[in-house]
């Protein structure tokens, strides 16, 4: 290379690395971080009643338009449970259970992108920088909930840690948008139990005594999740703030609890369907322990989908096809082996034929031999 082409060369790469200095950078995402706050204003709940909170998130990627958002709920999580790490709802992060509609139990919240089609199903939009705000419910410190092996488990919040997680919304997987938030728990943090006044202790502007309304407790389930061998998801209203309850599917056939309802009375919960259950009508009812409320609601369970079984014609087919395949292969590999025999004998004779000089190649050597000889 001559002095002037290296020149040339080198004054090319300053001039990309100074033009590369002068760009303008672009602009670095801000980490998504989420804060906890209970009427007190603390990342705390109550351990035996249902807490509200007020969860706020920044910094997160708002992507104007697009299909989904963030779900927001209240559970626990393993190493590594992050989706778009491959972590797996219900084995390596677990959460309390409710329904994705818009005026579910509380226990979890859709946020929406802006401009989002499923902003009319979300609790709140983020805006376009990624904020956001809503309010949910924290069951208390023990929830049931799928387990690893997919049927229900109890979770202890005082033995495993629980918080805020927050990850994409309607399947769609975004790391930046994946959060975990711890809650601690201490006996009257914040709690919102509401109370209703007694009957005797207000009356009208009339003198009429004031009565107490009395709301009948009702269980609503997730008709999808009723199948044999399944997990069947549920929320109910009307009970007590805070109460525990026990539910059972038919004469013991299952059973779940203790659940906790909420502040407003509302629970959420997911029972195990035994696989050697009867499919048909089956009864779900749900008791309060301390009230003696009872909810109940009739079923359909259907049966497990059978594994597909091909017609037994089609089997026989299948089998004579493969038997015929086999002597077709069979005959096809002798065949091959015969002819690779032959075509070894053959260049082995060309071998020999052209090591070996004929009788006539032989004589005119000697001739000319005798002719150069003094």
């Amino acid at each position: 290379m001559t002095r002037t082409r290296t020149l040339v060369l080198l004054t090319a790469v300053l001039g990309a690395l100074a033009w590369t200095a002068a760009a303008p950078a672009e602009p670095a995402l801000a980490a998504a971080r989420v804060t906890v706050a209970n009427a007190d204003g603390r990342a705390e709940a109550d351990p035996d009643h249902a807490t509200q909170v007020t969860v706020t998130g920044t910094g997160f990627q708002a992507v104007p338009g697009a299909f989904g958002g963030v779900y927001v709920a209240f559970g626990t999580v393993e190493p590594g449970w992050q989706p778009s790490k491959g972590g797996v709802s219900g084995v390596d992060f677990r959460y309390v259970p409710d329904s994705e509609s818009a005026d579910n139990a509380g226990f979890q919240r859709f946020v929406a992108f802006p401009g989002s089609s499923t902003s009319r199903e979300a609790h709140t939009t983020m805006s376009e920088s990624g904020e956001w705000t809503v309010t949910m419910t924290i069951p208390g410190a023990t929830f049931e909930t799928t387990g690893r092996s997919g049927g229900t488990e109890t979770v202890d919040c005082r033995r495993v840690t629980c918080g805020v997680i927050t990850f994409g919304g309607h399947g769609v997987v975004n790391a930046n948008n994946e959060t975990f938030t711890p809650v601690s728990f201490t006996a009257g943090s914040g709690s919102e139990d509401e109370k209703t006044p007694a009957a005797d202790d207000a009356t009208s502007p009339e003198g009429e005594e004031a009565r107490a309304v009395v709301v009948e407790p009702e269980i609503e389930v997730d008709p999808a999740t009723a199948v044999v061998g399944r997990v069947l998801t549920f929320t109910a209203r009307g009970f007590e703030p805070g109460e525990q309850l026990v539910g059972s599917l038919g004469a013991g056939l299952a059973a779940v609890g203790p659940l906790v309802a909420g502040a407003h009375g509302e629970v959420a919960g997911a029972l195990q369907l035994p696989g050697d259950l009867r499919a048909g009508g089956h009864q779900l009812a749900l008791t309060g322990a301390a009230s003696g409320l009872r909810a109940t609601a009739l079923l359909e369970v259907a049966a497990a989908p059978a594994p597909p079984v091909l017609p037994a014609a089609a089997v026989a087919d299948a089998e004579d096809l493969a038997e015929g395949i086999g002597w077709e292969w069979l005959v096809l590999g002798v065949a091959t082996l015969v002819l690779l025999g032959v075509v070894a004998m053959g260049v082995l004779t060309a071998r020999r034929g052209r090591g070996r000089p004929s009788a006539r190649t032989a004589d005119a050597a000697g001739a000319r031999a005798k002719e150069l000889a003094p």
